[in-house]
Order: C-alpha cells, then sequence, then structure tokens
C-alpha cells in the first residue's frame, strides 16, 4: 500500500484554523487514509454520518486487545503484555482500565459506579457551589480590569467543582494542571509522550497517596465511595481504581476549561451574537450547544479500532484498522447543520457531536454543561462590554490531537 498523505493533529498551526482543511477533506475524501506522527496509519472520518456511525457502532472498539491477534499485539503494543503479566513498563497503564479506553461488558460495570454521581438531578445540587466559585474567581480580578479568562476563570471553575466533588485537597489543584497538561497536549505525538512517562509516574504515586489516605479517613465524597467500592470486591480493582480516579479529574475540568475560553472566543468574534445573548440572557442553554458545536472543547474523539473487516463510506476498513473521528469537521459538516460555518447561539436543530454518541457518551456532559451556562452567563452579566487584550492572531492554541483549547486569552473589562 503507498504512503498516506502526512498529517499533525497536534499542530497548534493547524488548530488556529483547521476548519477550512478539515472542509477540503470532507469534500473531496470524507474516509480520508492518513499517515500521523510516529508512522501510524489511519482514518480521518470526518463527514457528520460516518461519523456518528463510528461512535454509535461497537465493531469500532476502544480497547485495541479486542481488534488485534496475539501476534500482533506483542508486535504492535509490547506493552500491553507487560501490563497483562503486571509489570509498570508504561506507567500510562493508569488510563487503560478507565470508561474511556474499554468496551461492554467492563465498560457497563464501570460506568455504573460512577453515573450516579453524574446524573442531571444529581449534578443540579451544585448550581449554588459553581455560582459561588464563579463570582469568587470573578472578584479576584475586578480591580484589574483585566485578566486572562482560561487561567484566573475557566481553569480554576471546573478544576475547583470537580476536586471537590472527588474529595481532593485544593492545595493540590496546580499539580493537576501541570500533570494533565502535560499528558494531554502529548496526544497523538510519540515524541512528546515519551517525554511524559515521569510526570505521569509522579500523577500515579500521588494518586495512591490519596487512596491511602481516603481509606484511613473516609469522608462524604466520590472517591471515598469508589473505595468503598472496591472493597466490596468484583466490582472494582485497585488498578480500575486508580484509573477511574485519573480520568474523572482530568476530563472531569480539561473540556470545560476548553468550553468557557473556547465559547467566549466565539462571542468576541461575532459581537452580534454577543449582544442577542446580552439582551436575552434565557438563550443561554442553546448558546452553550453551539459553543460545542461551534468551537468545541475536543478536536478528535479517542481512539477507535475496528473490530472486524466493514465499508465505511465507500472505503474498505481492515480489522486492526485504527480510526480518528474528527469531531470539529463533523460538527462543521453542511449536511447536517445550516450554515455550519456561522455562529449562531439561537441554533434550534443542533444535534452535535461534542460529547460523543452511543455508550461512550460523556458521563460529565450534564456538569460540563452546567458550569459553562453558569461561567458564560455570570461573565457577561458582570462584564459586558469584555473584548480581547490582544490581537487575535497572537493567540495560541494548545498542541495535542486531543483538545482544542487556548494557551491564554487576555481580555479587558
Amino acid at each position: 500500500m503507498s504512503q498516506a498523505p502526512y498529517i499533525d493533529l497536534s499542530s497548534p498551526a493547524l488548530k488556529a484554523n483547521p476548519y477550512k482543511e478539515f472542509e477540503r477533506i470532507r469534500t473531496e475524501d470524507p474516509v480520508h487514509r492518513v499517515t500521523l506522527p510516529g508512522q501510524r496509519q489511519g482514518w480521518l472520518i470526518t463527514r457528520y454520518e460516518d461519523a456518528e456511525r463510528v461512535l454509535r457502532d461497537q465493531r469500532f472498539v476502544k480497547d485495541a486487545r479486542r481488534a488485534f491477534s496475539t501476534e500482533q499485539l506483542e508486535r504492535e503494543f509490547p506493552w500491553l503484555k507487560a501490563q497483562e503479566q503486571g509489570g509498570d513498563h508504561q506507567p500510562a497503564r493508569i488510563f487503560s482500565r478507565n470508561l474511556l479506553n474499554s468496551d461492554p461488558p467492563d465498560h457497563t460495570r464501570l460506568r455504573a459506579l460512577v453515573n450516579i454521581a453524574f446524573t442531571p438531578r444529581m449534578i443540579e445540587r451544585w448550581n449554588e457551589r459553581i455560582q459561588e466559585i464563579a463570582n469568587t474567581l470573578l472578584d479576584a480580578v475586578q480591580a484589574q480590569g483585566q485578566m486572562d479568562l482560561v487561567n484566573d476563570f475557566a481553569f480554576p471553575l471546573p478544576m475547583t467543582v470537580i476536586t471537590e466533588m472527588l474529595g481532593v485537597p485544593a492545595e493540590d489543584q496546580l499539580k493537576f494542571r501541570q500533570w494533565s497538561n502535560i499528558i494531554i497536549e502529548s496526544s497523538g505525538n510519540p515524541k512528546d509522550a515519551q517525554s511524559r512517562a515521569e510526570p505521569i509516574r509522579e500523577f500515579r504515586d500521588y494518586l495512591y497517596y490519596l487512596i491511602k489516605k481516603k481509606r484511613a479517613q473516609p469522608a462524604d465524597d466520590l472517591l471515598s465511595h469508589l473505595i468503598e467500592t472496591e472493597e466490596l470486591g468484583d466490582k472494582l480493582t485497585e488498578e480500575e481504581l486508580i484509573s477511574m480516579v485519573s480520568l474523572l479529574l482530568i476530563a472531569g475540568h480539561e473540556t470545560t476549561v476548553n468550553l468557557i475560553s473556547n465559547g467566549t472566543l466565539a462571542l468576541l468574534q461575532y459581537p452580534e451574537q454577543k449582544e442577542k445573548l446580552l439582551n436575552d440572557p434565557t438563550l443561554i442553554k442553546s448558546a452553550v450547544e453551539e459553543f460545542l458545536r461551534y468551537h468545541g472543547p475536543l478536536m478528535t474523539a479517542t481512539q477507535r479500532w475496528a473490530r472486524e473487516d466493514l465499508e465505511l463510506g465507500g472505503k474498505q476498513i481492515q480489522r486492526g484498522d485504527y480510526l480518528i473521528v474528527v469531531l470539529a469537521s463533523a460538527n462543521h459538516d453542511s449536511q447536517e447543520f445550516d450554515h455550519a460555518e456561522l455562529l449562531d447561539v439561537t441554533r434550534k436543530e443542533n444535534a452535535h457531536l461534542a460529547f460523543g454518541k452511543g455508550i461512550h457518551y460523556c458521563l460529565g456532559a450534564p456538569l460540563a454543561r452546567l458550569e459553562g451556562q453558569i461561567a458564560i452567563r455570570t461573565l457577561l452579566q458582570r462584564h459586558p462590554n469584555l473584548q480581547l487584550a490582544v490581537p487575535e492572531q497572537d493567540l495560541v492554541w494548545r498542541p495535542g490531537a486531543l483538545i482544542m483549547g487556548l494557551r491564554a486569552l487576555p481580555v479587558a473589562f
């Protein structure tokens, strides 16, 4: 097979304006074979219809062990064997036993254990606390007349919420951000991934320490609940517990940081839409859905592997093929969304894929929505004249194939 065209989805240069390139691919070759960093071959899934199918169809699996023969696994993923034998060849193994990287029946069991904490009814109980956090953060920068919206507001809000939910000490938030940045920003780039081994080891060791502490002094929090579940046996192993907590901490804030900052940037790019929202605050729910579609927090979904040979979008996909669902492309597909290239906070039909579809639909979607609604509504109420404090072309996007997020968003009010 001839070498497929090369693309680096982790490049900040691509992220500065990915939609034109994805539109070209979506129009010319929507199921597009590419060469990724590290010479891995894969398929970019860029059209909404195909993307939704891959996200829903359980023939596309999250666990590579279900897509390869034993010989292929040993050749392509030598660290998996070490992991099965309980070795520590890869510190990243702490991410291998969570909801994100598992398939039924493990996925069904793991999701059931944490689902109760993230139902809309349970999340609604956090309404007042999220509002309090938003006000406190804005109070802290009020006298300055300006702030970095990412670091002063969009990051600390969801990080405070998820650490309080889990029962993590507030003074450790900065550590988690540093670890999370390294882990997330190295996604899709094998060279960067090599440099994250030590931070991941530190993260894992901290989680072991925290769990030990919670075992000795349980409290009314989600981590204590998960530990209790693990101690009952046959429901959650020690490795699954570590993996679950790491996922909740990282996923519990990363997407919301980008939702708040990307959504705010979109409003500053479309001042007439900002005025609509200011004049009618009841539009905040539809506005947040539009932010998720227009400038969503993730550029791609997490990995999928074909479990069997099949046809997709006119292409023959082979067992073991690697697929990347490009959410940033599917959510701008004009076959699904009218005037997909425009921001419209009043958009009614908005079945975006920002939170995925099917059994892997984002567990934290209700929490992210509530945080986004409260954060952006409060920000506009208190600072209706919010504006960029730097030229838009000076904004820098974070690397990593997975996320769509800004390093900083300087604003003035």
